[in-house]
């Protein structure tokens, strides 16, 4: 089993969620995320005040998997994130040790679906 952690541009969600959906990944956690890389930030005014904005606005991407459907998984979030331009994102790829649904108390594979 696997635990994928995707940082994507918020822009680019519907093409993701349409691509996972495509490759049979159902289950997924969203979040908003704040972060900073290569991409500059920019400068906005407010209240006649200059501010430099260094945090760029995220989606974050959770998606529990198990073996088999890493790599189309891995693919569908390159597919609908990327435009080839610097910002597009990051997939980080962890060992899930076990997984519980809490509902039927089913464990490991089973319970991710």
């Amino acid at each position: 089993m696997r635990l994928v952690v995707a940082y994507i541009k918020p822009e680019r969600l519907p093409a993701v969620k349409q691509s996972l959906f495509d490759a049979k990944v159902f289950k997924i956690s969203i979040m908003s995320a704040m972060g900073c890389g290569e991409e500059p930030g920019y400068h906005e005014e407010y209240r006649g005040t200059g501010l430099e904005v260094d945090l760029l606005k995220r989606v974050r991407l959770e998606i529990a998997i198990n073996e088999d459907y890493l790599q189309p998984t891995i693919d569908a979030i390159t597919e609908g994130a990327k435009t080839g331009k610097v910002g597009d994102g990051k997939i980080f790829v962890y060992k899930l040790e076990e997984c519980v649904r809490i509902r039927t108390g089913e464990t490991g594979s089973n319970a991710i679906g």
